[in-house]
This record gives structure tokens, sequence and C-alpha cells, in this order.
């Protein structure tokens, strides 16, 4: 019997140790024949046996605690430790530039060794894969880099510094009940910094993918703004006013597909965004369907301007609209039930974003049903497109104004009848 469990015992350690040591191979590959990668340009230090081995040092030296003691933990990672710094000194020495990616990604595939032997196979697996994409990257994220302004990397982390200072020192408890500010303070670091992406996007690409690529990428960082500054861009260049039509109608594709993924991020359930999707569709189809016949034989090499989204203002008053329409939409919903829930769709004027994550954060909460918070994020989507013309009658030229204000009209009309059919459908 005693035979009989110890084989057993033996066996599964026989198998946990295979399955460690070759998913330490797999990583440690991956990562190492990415920087084989850069022998054709230039000499490599370090290649793919070389990141194997370390991937199976770190699990052989975390596997082998029990049985040798902490103490081989730490002799491997002072060994790895000083290797890379040895590392660094020779690609320094030799380059003459400072370059400390090989000898950091080294010892974080070290590391990832570690994880594999603690049975953390999916943050070694993840983790491996992002290194990945970080080396792999390197070219595009120096190119973003270089179009950002030294304002727009000031803005940034003056933004991340104030609101991860103050996160540890708001009060836990909800104000009135009902709005969190730690919630909400990560809510706005996590939307800002998807409207970044998209800035960014906006500033390295720029005057090359058109006017209505500009629209377009300026509307998933804020529609409202990218209908502005077209609006402003039709009065100096009045002979791209059929382009400019084109960008501002590309910004309700934007807005939807915006609205969406906040909805998805808030309530990762999904159940909010899905409601959302059938009349947005509509919405989207009807949208390119109009653009695909306004189609413009040549490209306008002109682009937008659009405020950095990591600004301490638009993000501080993206937080203040939101906290509002969130007190105001459980006000409504205490004393004006239904009806009063469904006129906090009016800030859609302002943000339908603020909106639709201010009915997801409800949602989540069970203060208000996923089906009336869909409703209600998809009617502020509907009265920010109405809104559009109004912004482009008070800015920008009249030539524009007459041109894209009954394609609005139309793209509302549709949307607002599409959700009408979907919520009827939902009821039954």
């Amino acid at each position: 019997m005693e035979d009989t469990v110890l084989r057993f015992g033996l066996d599964s350690l026989i198998v946990d140790f295979t399955q460690k040591i070759l998913l330490s191979l797999m990583i440690g590959i991956l990562i190492g024949l990415e920087r084989e990668r850069q022998r054709s340009d230039s000499r490599i230090f370090a290649g793919v046996r070389t990141f194997t081995l370390t991937c199976i040092l770190g699990m052989l030296s975390a596997f082998l605690i029990d049985y040798a003691g902490t103490s081989i933990l730490l002799i491997t990672t002072i060994f790895i430790g000083v290797t890379c710094i040895f590392l660094a000194y020779n690609i320094n020495r030799v380059h003459g530039s400072l370059g400390l990616t090989t000898s950091i990604s080294l010892f974080c595939t070290y590391l990832l060794g570690v994880l594999i032997a603690a049975d953390l196979f999916i943050i070694a697996i993840v983790t491996s894969v992002i290194i990945t994409f970080l080396l792999i990257e390197k070219k595009p994220l120096h190119s973003l880099a270089e179009n950002l302004s030294e304002r727009d990397i000031i803005d940034a982390l003056q933004f991340i510094a104030i609101a991860f200072i103050l996160y540890p020192v708001v009060p836990d408890e909800p104000i009135f009940g009902i709005i969190s500010l730690k919630s909400t303070m990560l809510i706005i670091v996590l939307i800002s910094s998807i409207s970044f992406v998209s800035y960014v996007l906006l500033k390295k690409i720029g005057a090359r993918g058109g006017i209505a690529y500009s629209g377009f990428l300026g509307g998933l960082a804020s529609s409202g703004a990218a209908v502005i500054s077209l609006s402003n861009l039709s009065r100096k260049r009045t002979s791209l006013t059929g382009h400019i039509c084109t960008g501002a109608l590309l910004t309700i594709a934007s807005m939807v597909i915006r609205d969406i993924i906040f909805a998805f991020l808030v309530d990762t359930s999904g159940k909010m965004a899905l409601l959302m999707i059938p009349p947005f569709l509509v919405m989207s189809i009807v949208t390119l369907l109009i653009v695909l016949r306004r189609r413009h034989p040549t490209t306008v090499n002109e682009t937008i301007e659009l405020r950095s989204p990591f600004a301490i203002v638009p993000a501080l008053q993206f937080g203040i609209l939101f906290m509002i329409i969130t007190l105001v939409a459980d006000i409504a919903q205490s004393h004006g039930g239904s009806v009063g829930i469904y006129a906090t769709a009016i800030g859609g004027i302002v943000s339908s974003s603020a909106v639709t994550v201010s009915m997801a954060s409800l949602a989540l909460n069970g203060t208000i049903s996923y089906h009336q918070a869909a409703q209600v994020a998809v009617s502020a989507g509907l009265i920010s497109t109405l809104a559009k013309p109004l912004y482009i009658k008070l800015i920008g030229a009249d030539q524009l104004y007459r041109k894209v204000t009954i394609h609005f009209v139309i793209i509302t009309v549709l949307g607002a009848v599409s959700l009408l059919i979907w919520s009827s459908l939902m009821i039954l």
C-alpha cells in the first residue's frame, strides 16, 4: 500500500515537473526568438538559448525550494541580476548607447520561470505575450512617443499622479449612498486612457488619413470635440465642406463604438453593452451607407486638433459630469420612476459617454435594470447625434450646416425607431 502511494506521489511529481519545464521552454523560446530577430540589424548578446535557459533556471530554482531551501532561489536571483548588469555594460560599451531592454527582458524571463514553478501559469503566459509584444513593437511605440508633444506627456503624468495620489486617501463610503469616489476615479482613468490611445493615433496619422479618417479617430477620443474642431475647420476651408461633412458623420460611428466599449468596461458582464448594440448597429449602418454615397474621388490631407484627454480640465469635467448624472438619475428614479430616469438622457447633449457610464454604474449596483440602462444610454446617443448639427450651426460654416443636418436627422430618426422596436421585443 505504501509503495503504491509513494509511486503515485512520484508520478504526480514527474507530471507536474514535466508541465512546468515544457511551459518554461516555450516561454523562453517565444521571447528569445524575438531577440534573435534583431540579429539581422545588429549583434545580439542574448538569444533564444540564453532566454530559454534563463526561464528554465527560474523555474528550477523555485521548484527546488522545498528540497534545497530558499537559499537556492536567492543564489540564482543574484546570479541572474549580476548577469543582466554585465550584459547591459557590454551592450552599452560596444554600441556606445544606453540600452537596458535586453537585460530587463532577461530578468523578466527569469521571473516568469519562478511564476511557473508557483503554478501561476496564466499570469506567466499573459505576461510573456505582453513582453514579446512590447519588444516586437519597438519602432511603432517609439514612433507614437515621437508624435506626442511635451505638453501631452506632462498632462498624462500630472493626471495619473494626481489620480493615484488622491485614490488612497478618498473615503470608501459612497457619497449620498450612491457615488463612490474611488470607483469614479478608476473609471475616469480608464476612460481617459482609452481616449488617449485614439488621440495618439490621430496625432501619429494626422493628415495622411484625410479629414474623414481624422473625424473617425477624433470621435473615438471625443465626438463632440471632433465635431467642434471640424466646424472650426469648415470656416477656414469652405472648399472642403464635402470632406468635412463626411468626417462629421463618421463621428457618429465613433460615438457608437466608444459608448459600447465604455458600457462593457463598467459592466464587464456585457449585459448592458449587448442590449445597446441593435439600435446602435442600425445607426452605424445608416451612417456608413450615407458616407459611401458621398465618396470623394480624392483624399484631402487635413487633420483636426483636439486637446489631450489626459489634460486635467477635460478629465475633471468628465468626472464631475459623471457624478452629476449619476446623482440626478438616482434622484429621478426615486421620485419620478421610469420617466425620471429617462429624462437623464438629456445629458447626451454634453456627453453621451458620461450618461452611458453613469447608467452602467447604476445598473451594476442594481439601482435600475440593465434594459432600462441600455435604453437611456442609446437615447443619450440619439440626443448627442441630434445636438451635433447645433454645434455646427453655432461654430461652423452655413454651407456645412445645410449639407449635414438632414443626414443627422435621418440617422437619429431611424435610430429612434429601431430603439422603440428593440425595446418592444425585449418586453415580449
